[in-house]
C-alpha cells in the first residue's frame, strides 16, 4: 500500500480521535452523555476520507455521504431534544456543539482525501481550541457590553466604509492635508488602543497592578501614570507597586512606537529598532526587579484607562491632531529645516507620542523628510513624553515614587541613547 495513503488515513483518524476525546472529556466532567465518543469521531473522519476517495471514481458520492452524515447527526440532536422534554430529563443540555463538531470532523476527513493535509490539521487544531475555550469564552461574554459591540462595529465601519471613499491626495491651500492618510492613522491608533482595552476586559484589571500597567500601557501609558500616581499619593504603602506598574506601562510605550513604525514605515522601524528594543529590555529588567521586590497586592482600580477608547469622537480628535502635526511638520520643515521638525517633536511629546510618530514616519515614507531626521524627531518626542510622565508621577505620587521612576527613566533613556549611538543616528 502507498505510504502516502497510510499517512493520510492516520492523519484523518487522529484528527477525529482528538476531537472526539475532547468532547468525551467535556461531557464526562459535566456528568452528561454524548452521542459520540473518540472512536465514533474517528470513524466519522474516516468516512469523510473514504467518501473523498470514492468520489474520484464516482462523482457525487462525497455529497451523498455528507448529506447522510448530516441527517444522522440531525436525528441524534432531535432525539436529544425529545429526551429533554421528559420531566425526568429536564437537566439535559440542549447545546449542539458536539453535533456540529461531528459534521466538521467529516469535512476534515474529506479535506485529507483531497490532499489538503496541512489545511485539515490546522483546521482540526482550531476546532479543538474552540471547543476547549468554552468556559473562558463565557467569562469574556459576561464582560462584554453593548458599548463594546458598538465600538467593534465602529472600527469595522471606520476601516471598510469610510476609509475607501476618502481621497488619497494632498488638498488644501498649501497641499498639506491628505484625508485618506489622516483617517488611516486614526484607524491604526484606534485599533491598537482597542486591542489594549479588550485585553483589560478579558484579563480584568484586578489581577495586580503590574498586569494592569502592562495592559493599560497598550492603551495609554500617560493615562496609566496619571491614574496610578493618584493612588500612590493616597496609599504610600504600595508606592513600589505603582512604580512597577507605571514602569511597565512606559516600557510598552516603546514597543507601541515600534509597532506603529513597522505598520507605517518598515524601513524607518529598522533604523530605530535597536534604540527602542534596548530601552524596552532595560525597562523590563528594572520592572522585574520592582516586581520581585514588591509584596503581592491586588487593587480594584477606577475606569480611568479601562474606558473604551474606541469612540467616534476620540477617532476624530486623533485624526485632527495627526493632521495638525503632519501639516505642521511638513510646513516647518520647508520653512525652517530640520530644526523646525525637532521643535514640533518636542512640543508634540508634551502631550502625545503617537501622532508625531505616525506623522514623521509618513513624511519619511513619502520622501519629504530624511529618515534620520524623522527617527531623531520620534526619539525626541519619546524622551520629552517620558520626562512629562516623570513629573506627573513625582507631583501626584510623592517623592519616593518620583525617585523610583527617575531611576527607571535614567536606565531606559540611557539604553535608548546607547542604542542611538550604536546605529549612528546623528
Amino acid at each position: 500500500m502507498d505510504i502516502h495513503i497510510i499517512k493520510s488515513v492516520v492523519v484523518a483518524a487522529v484528527l477525529g480521535f482528538m476531537i472526539g476525546m475532547q468532547r468525551s472529556i467535556y461531557h464526562l466532567n459535566h456528568d452528561e452523555k454524548s452521542f459520540a465518543g473518540s472512536r465514533t469521531f474517528s470513524i466519522i473522519a474516516l468516512a469523510g476520507y473514504m467518501s473523498g476517495l470514492i468520489n474520484k471514481s464516482y462523482s457525487g458520492i462525497a455529497l451523498m455521504a455528507g448529506l447522510v452524515t448530516g441527517l444522522i447527526v440531525l436525528l441524534a440532536y432531535y432525539f436529544k431534544v425529545a429526551r429533554s422534554l421528559d420531566k425526568e430529563a429536564n437537566e439535559i443540555d440542549l447545546g449542539s456543539t458536539t453535533h456540529f463538531a461531528a459534521i466538521a470532523t467529516f469535512l476534515l476527513g474529506l479535506l485529507v482525501s483531497l490532499g489538503l493535509e496541512k489545511v485539515a490539521v490546522f483546521t482540526g487544531v482550531l476546532v479543538i481550541v474552540l471547543l476547549e475555550i468554552k468556559p473562558k469564552l463565557r467569562k469574556v461574554e459576561a464582560r462584554i457590553t453593548s458599548q463594546d459591540i458598538n465600538a467593534a462595529v465602529l472600527l469595522l465601519a471606520m476601516t471598510f466604509l469610510v476609509l475607501p471613499i476618502l481621497p488619497n491626495r494632498m488638498i488644501g491651500p498649501y497641499q498639506l492635508f491628505n484625508p485618506y492618510k489622516t483617517w488611516l492613522m486614526a484607524v491604526i491608533i484606534s485599533a491598537i488602543s482597542f486591542v489594549g482595552y479588550a485585553a483589560i476586559k478579558v484579563f480584568g484589571h484586578k489581577r495586580g497592578l503590574f498586569l494592569t500597567g502592562a495592559l493599560g500601557g497598550m492603551v495609554s501609558s500617560t493615562a496609566v501614570t496619571v491614574s496610578l500616581s493618584k493612588i500612590a499619593g493616597v496609599k504610600r504603602q504600595i508606592t513600589i507597586h505603582v512604580a512597577g506598574a507605571i514602569a511597565i506601562a512606559c516600557t510598552f510605550m516603546f514597543l507601541r512606537v515600534l509597532v506603529l513604525l513597522f505598520i507605517v514605515n518598515h524601513a524607518l522601524a529598522e533604523k530605530t529598532l535597536l534604540p527602542f528594543l534596548a530601552a524596552t529590555f532595560a525597562g523590563l529588567g528594572y520592572t522585574y526587579y520592582l516586581f520581585k521586590k514588591a509584596p503581592r497586592y491586588e487593587l480594584a482600580l477606577s475606569d480611568t484607562f479601562a474606558k473604551n477608547p474606541l469612540q467616534l469622537s476620540e477617532a476624530v480628535k486623533f485624526g485632527i491632531l495627526f493632521g495638525i502635526v503632519y501639516g505642521a511638520s511638513a510646513f516647518v520643515r520647508t520653512k525652517y529645516g530640520d530644526v523646525g521638525v525637532y521643535v514640533v517633536s518636542f512640543l508634540s511629546g508634551l502631550t502625545d507620542v503617537d501622532a508625531i510618530t505616525l506623522s514623521l514616519a509618513e513624511l519619511a515614507k513619502q520622501g519629504m523628510l530624511a529618515p534620520v531626521v524623522s527617527a531623531l524627531g520620534i526619539i525626541t518626542a519619546s524622551v520629552v513624553n517620558s520626562f512629562v510622565k516623570l513629573l506627573i508621577a513625582a507631583w501626584q505620587g510623592g517623592r519616593r515614587l518620583g525617585l523610583l521612576l527617575f531611576i527607571y527613566f535614567l536606565i531606559t533613556l540611557g539604553a535608548l541613547g546607547t542604542g542611538l549611538l550604536a546605529v549612528g543616528l546623528s
